[in-house]
């Protein structure tokens, strides 16, 4: 049961961690400049260095499996990113 727990947790903070970038990366976009986006794709590999880091480092702390947290992060982490990429260039349907 400690898997199914530490894979959850991992899935949302994932998400999260795919969400700041999603953020990140539409504040970038609107502005429409070169700089923007180098600055915004050093940002979105701190945000995944500090959300896999923060896994990494609470692993002897977290109440369930660390393995199965860590690799449900990652995964959510990478998904999600890809998913709202997509959602980002998709034109809006008024």
């Amino acid at each position: 049961m400690q898997y199914v727990w530490g894979a959850l947790a991992g899935l949302a903070w994932g998400a999260l961690a795919a969400f700041v970038n999603y953020r990140i990366n539409k504040a970038a976009v609107g502005k429409n400049s070169n700089t923007a986006m180098l600055a915004a794709n050093m940002a979105r590999m701190t945000v995944d260095l500090v959300a896999l880091g923060a896994v990494y480092l609470l692993r002897k702390r977290l109440p369930f499996s660390f393995e199965a947290t860590i690799i449900a992060a990652a995964i959510a982490l990478s998904l999600l990113s890809i998913v709202f990429a997509y959602r980002l260039i998709k034109p809006d349907k008024k």
